[in-house]
């Protein structure tokens, strides 16, 4: 496949339109975590009160809890998976526009609960979307469908997020800055209607039951479904280890200013990772799937190893620069290869209970394992020192990677065949 070839799969409409549905997906999240935080903040709410706040994402963690209902019943419009789409749309404008109704000085029960609200919706539309696009793409599509909605997503929290905080404080106000972002809802509304119905779709599952129990039976049927999971645990550790001091790191282990620090490590590692993401999607189509999760998963642990010359070399803002976008770059294109891997173990009749189920896995070690260890590790080891074992920390989840690749190549070629007789939908009957 030419460059041209790998560049145009972007422009096609299955792809194309994950940018949008992307955007709606990125956009609820930072209105219920740090813009709000951020408004509570400048109204005056004291840090217990707004520390509180951070239970409102809880639903993002547990959405696989109701994510079986999501694959059982159908929305009497637009299918199964786009009628999904557009209910946790429409209540989302509603629950956005509802928090801009109240400031937090004078009802933060009441807004706190409609935030609780949306960030259900929000992490309920996220089921569907991740099984709308898991059922729409063809395995080749996969890697620039996953780039293009991360693309969208990214966008989105930039705006939800430093941009609505720029209104909020120069331009608008926080109340209409909330309403203006329940408006720009109505992309992902737009996008939901204009986009295509997923090929040879499957039924649903024909009890809750079998919604409950089938996405369990059918993955652990499989061969090396155990394997399968622990690679999803392994895979990004080590980027999750390094990524999760970096901010403390520049600050005090390199001595970095946190305006510097805001302007390189979170604006240029954004613009490293939408690119990364996009490079990883363009190159997975000439690639297999065990030859991107290997190569850019080497290139993850690689670049870990710039943090360690931070470490040990005077303070120097041309080299964070290059360590911080060569980092983010490579797990930007490590996320677009991760995310293709996910799709391929789910199988349409269940993919929005699968989804969630193996994404809520793939979050363990980066909530349970890098976040609590790695300031434990930093006070024991060093900062150099932790660098260096978070490049080791990323080398068994490549070694089961290299001993499963039959496994995984067996599973991408499967996944390309055309579906069982009994995955296609019922034929019309007079």
């Amino acid at each position: 496949m030419s460059l041209r070839d790998s560049a145009a799969v972007f422009l096609e409409r299955r792809v194309a339109v994950l940018f949008f549905l992307g955007f709606a997906s990125g956009l609820p999240l930072a209105l219920t975590t740090g813009t709000l935080q951020a408004w509570a903040t400048v109204d005056g709410l004291d840090i217990k009160t707004i520390g509180f706040l951070t239970l409102v994402g809880s639903a993002y963690t547990l959405k696989f809890l109701w994510a079986p209902l999501m694959d059982r019943f159908v929305p009497p419009l637009l299918g199964r998976r786009r009628g999904w789409m557009l209910v946790t749309q429409l209540l989302l404008v509603a629950g956005i526009a509802a928090m801009g109704s109240v400031s937090p000085s004078q009802a933060i029960v009441a807004l706190a609960a409609m935030a609780v609200v949306v960030a259900f919706c929000s992490a309920s539309q996220d089921i569907a979307f991740d099984a709308y696009r898991t059922d729409l793409l063809r395995p080749g599509e996969r890697g620039a469908g996953a780039a293009t909605s991360v693309l969208g997503y990214r966008i989105a929290m930039l705006v939800s997020g430093g941009l609505a905080l720029v209104l909020a404080d120069s331009v608008l106000g926080w109340r209409a800055t909330y309403w203006l972002m329940a408006l720009l809802m109505g992309i992902g509304i737009v996008a939901t209607f204009a986009a295509p119905e997923p090929e040879n779709a499957p039924p649903p599952p024909r009890s809750l039951d079998e919604a409950v129990t089938g996405p369990l039976k059918d993955f652990f049927s499989r061969d090396g479904a155990v394997l399968a999971l622990t690679l999803i645990v392994l895979y990004k550790l080590g980027d999750a280890f390094a990524g999760s001091l970096t901010t403390a790191f520049l600050l005090r282990g390199v001595g970095f200013t946190a305006t510097e620090v805001g302007a390189i490590n979170k604006i240029l590692g954004l613009i490293a990772t939408i690119v990364g993401a996009l490079a990883g999607g363009a190159l997975m189509t000439r690639l297999s799937l065990y030859g991107a999760l290997m190569l850019f998963g080497a290139l993850q642990a690689l670049t870990n190893l710039g943090f360690w010359v931070l470490a040990v070399t005077p303070k120097a803002y041309a080299s964070m620069a290059l360590v911080v976008g060569m980092e983010n770059l490579a797990g930007g294109m490590g996320t677009a290869a991760f995310v293709a891997f996910l799709m391929t173990l789910c199988r349409a009749r269940y993919s929005a209970t699968q989804f969630a189920l193996l994404s809520a896995l793939a979050a363990v070690g980066r909530t349970y394992l890098a976040g609590p260890l790695s300031g434990v590790m930093v006070e024991g080891l060093g900062w150099a020192a932790f660098f260096l074992v978070t490049v080791a920390i990323a080398l068994p989840g490549l070694a089961l990677l290299r001993a499963q690749k039959t496994l995984i190549d067996a599973i991408a070629a499967s996944d390309a065949a055309p579906p069982p007789p009994e995955a296609q939908p019922p034929a019309r009957t007079r």
